[in-house]
């Protein structure tokens, strides 16, 4: 089987779904499945060159809603040799793209990647009417799906919510990651060798896009409200910052007084991203919105506890498997999953700790992704 995934770029730096795309290409190759990926990337860009599969970068990255003059020629003489299409994102020219090259020659599914949360829809209501207006084109691609691919039947149900009419085949596949390759204590060093500050510190790791939806500012005012009590714990925010949000964050920081405990990494990748997780007390996520949460599975892959917001849509297998704490979306509720954590014993944290490999085996491999898509298909 040959399936075709399109994606308006592999830059992980742009956040999750490049990074779900290469763990699905991996679960791919334990099942005999081969993918190709179509991208509006430059060819040159490191992370093409270096993607361990088959990338058609059509180098039109800068266009204004993924839009390429390439696009829908590549797919229309390309198309014959795929079982199936599966395309990354909604709101852009690429699935409208898939929609007419595929309709009535190949089945084709749509990963919205949380793109219809109705927290969205609350939260920036102007450009929620622009999507309004969007939305006959839009709709027309679910349509014409085979499947519209969701991670979770929480994020399959509020989907429906946002727009009208609102009927398509939902399909709740299997996701996550898999487990980083390598030796953790070399990771662990890779990490710390990068930064040194961090050698002699316990430290609550975030690591995601710097941005309003992941409550960073949240992260900082619980921070701020334990620093006395715990003098020997730090925080580190670890991602790209997208929308100049890190500067005010650094700030705050500053105008609390603890500028010398919160540490800014950037985008961590490889080693030093694993070896992050390897060395961290606990992950910390206190998101308003979160289809998924890829960043979840990759701790649980490495052993680490999490804390996460009721608003990342897998925390009731968090509670389920007893692998960290969950609490609402609030400067609050961030406060006390810290004090949740800090107010257990050390026993207790590694029991929770030896519970979240054997949880995220269970739950998120990535092979049982590449199953489910490639069921859709042979179908």
């Amino acid at each position: 089987m040959r399936i075709l995934h399109v994606i308006h770029t592999l830059n992980r730096a742009t956040g999750g779904p490049p990074e779900g795309l290469r763990q699905i290409a991996l679960g791919y190759t334990k099942i005999g499945v081969t993918i190709e990926v179509l991208c509006l990337d430059n060819p040159e860009a490191p992370f093409v060159r270096d993607a361990g599969f088959i990338v058609h970068p059509l180098g039109d990255i800068s266009s204004a809603f993924a839009y390429s003059p390439k696009l829908l020629p590549w797919l229309r003489e390309n198309i014959h040799r795929f079982d199936g299409i599966v395309v990354h994102g909604i709101w852009q020219w690429t699935n409208v793209a898939v929609r007419l090259a595929a309709k009535g020659k190949k089945p084709f599914g749509v990963f919205t990647h949380g793109a219809m949360d109705p927290w969205f829809k609350r939260n920036y209501p102007l450009k929620h009417l622009k999507k309004v207006l969007y939305w006959p084109l839009q709709y027309d691609v679910f349509r014409n799906a085979v499947a519209v691919f969701f991670t979770t039947d929480t994020e399959a149900e509020l989907a429906r919510e946002s727009f009208w009419p609102n009927r398509w085949n939902s399909v709740v596949v299997p996701y996550g990651t898999n487990q980083p390759d390598g030796d953790p204590k070399a990771q662990k060093e890779a990490f710390l060798s990068a930064f040194p500050e961090l050698r002699e510190r316990r430290y609550f790791l975030f690591l995601a896009r710097i941005h309003e939806k992941k409550g960073c500012d949240l992260l900082l005012q619980a921070f701020a409200s334990i620093a006395s009590r715990y003098p020997d714990i730090d925080l580190v925010i670890a991602g790209p910052d997208q929308v100049g949000l890190q500067a005010k964050l650094m700030a705050a920081a500053v105008s609390r007084g603890i500028q010398q405990r919160v540490h800014w990494p950037g985008l961590l990748q490889g080693d030093t991203k694993w070896g992050a997780f390897y060395g961290a007390e606990a992950f910390i996520l206190p998101s308003h919105q979160e289809n998924f949460g890829i960043v979840v599975a990759e701790a649980l892959a490495c052993g680490l506890p999490v804390l996460i917001s009721n608003q990342v849509n897998i925390w009731k297998d968090i509670v389920a498997d007893r692998t960290g704490f969950v609490e609402d979306d609030t400067a609050e509720g961030t406060l006390r999953l810290m004090e949740k954590w800090l107010s257990i014993s050390e026993q207790e944290q590694r029991d929770m700790a030896e519970r979240c490999l054997p949880s995220f085996l269970r739950r998120y491999s990535m092979k049982e992704a590449a199953k489910a898509l490639a069921r859709i298909f042979s179908s």
